[in-house]
């Protein structure tokens, strides 16, 4: 299995620059952190909005589509299957439900003041309204079960893909540089915001190791044609642990080749050897796009709010 092909999670796409690419990352990280914090306390028509915003950045960003088909594509298909068994699993409420309204139209009679003898009926209807929305056999779904399946189908995709939409159009080294802009108020506290940008660097530099040594670990696990009914739960369970072993034998040997690396080229001291990762400078389009965020949280005050 070809996990830098088949799923690219997580890693930067350097050819071709997007627009996306070519926007400042501090503003970049402000649009992230709106799409996971507008979503709280949101109602159900934003939430979906904000599922369509993603994948209309995508499309327009215009990604190649052999990188994000299959990324959106599982995702779409995960979300699909958390939002139909969320929808028919029980809402939590313990009760047998009753319409909130007689069935039938009922008329009321009130009189229009004491001394008159004469009646205006009232009518009050609940045609179109019901709590269970759906129920044949043992399936039903209600309305508080299809809300929770929303909120949790498309809280699911909000905060993968939109993380996966930064890393995808960001280097680590623009990513590090822009958290270390915004933490520089931080130094005031003696808080070590060099050493915490610079581990991160190397943390994010790190992942695509590690998704190569995993798949070159079960590329040769299958090239050897193992016999898994031979082996029984046993020697499946052994064998993997070997595997498992050597993925970290592995791992813990590019580490150490990594800060040999760094120690050979002087950084012995984040504080005595920085690095100038990426120069910071807000352009017309950076702009344009604060501007956007300006009117999306207006937009997210004004038509978001759930109602209580």
């Amino acid at each position: 299995m070809d996990l830098l092909r088949s799923l690219p999670l997580g890693l930067y796409l350097e050819q071709p620059q997007t627009w996306l690419h070519k926007l400042d990352p501090r503003v970049k990280i402000a649009w992230l952190m709106s799409f996971l914090t507008s979503y709280s306390f949101a109602n159900n028509e934003w939430r979906i909005l904000l599922v369509a915003l993603l994948i209309l950045f995508t499309l327009i960003a215009r990604i190649p589509r052999r990188v994000w088909q299959k990324q959106m594509g599982w995702l779409l298909m995960l979300c699909f299957f958390v939002l139909v068994i969320a929808s028919i699993s029980p809402d939590g409420l313990g009760i047998n439900y009753q319409p909130r309204l007689p069935v039938n139209e009922q008329v009321l009679t009130q009189p229009i003041n004491a001394n008159d003898a004469n009646s205006v009926p009232v009518t009050i209807s609940n045609q179109g309204y019901s709590y269970v929305l759906f129920h044949q056999g043992p399936v039903k779904v209600t309305r508080r079960s299809l809300d929770l399946a929303v909120r949790l189908s498309t809280i699911i995709f909000t905060v993968i893909y939109s993380s996966n939409l930064y890393l995808l159009t960001t280097a680590p080294e623009e990513i590090t540089t822009a958290i270390e802009s915004l933490m520089q108020p931080l130094r005031r506290l003696k808080i070590p915001v060099t050493e915490i940008t610079l581990t991160l660097t190397l943390s994010l530099r790190f992942i695509p190791l590690v998704l190569e040594e995993v798949q070159n670990l079960i590329r040769s696990v299958m090239t050897r044609a193992i016999n898994w009914k031979k082996l029984g739960l046993k020697g499946a369970v052994k064998l993997w642990m070997i595997v498992a072993e050597r993925l970290l034998e592995n791992l813990l040997l590019r580490a150490e080749q990594m800060a040999s690396a760094m120690m050979v080229r002087g950084f012995t001291s984040p504080n005595e050897h920085q690095v100038k990762w990426h120069e910071l400078r807000l352009k017309a389009r950076d702009w344009l796009a604060i501007a956007i965020l300006t009117l999306f949280w207006g937009a997210r005050l004004v038509l978001g709010n759930m109602a209580f």
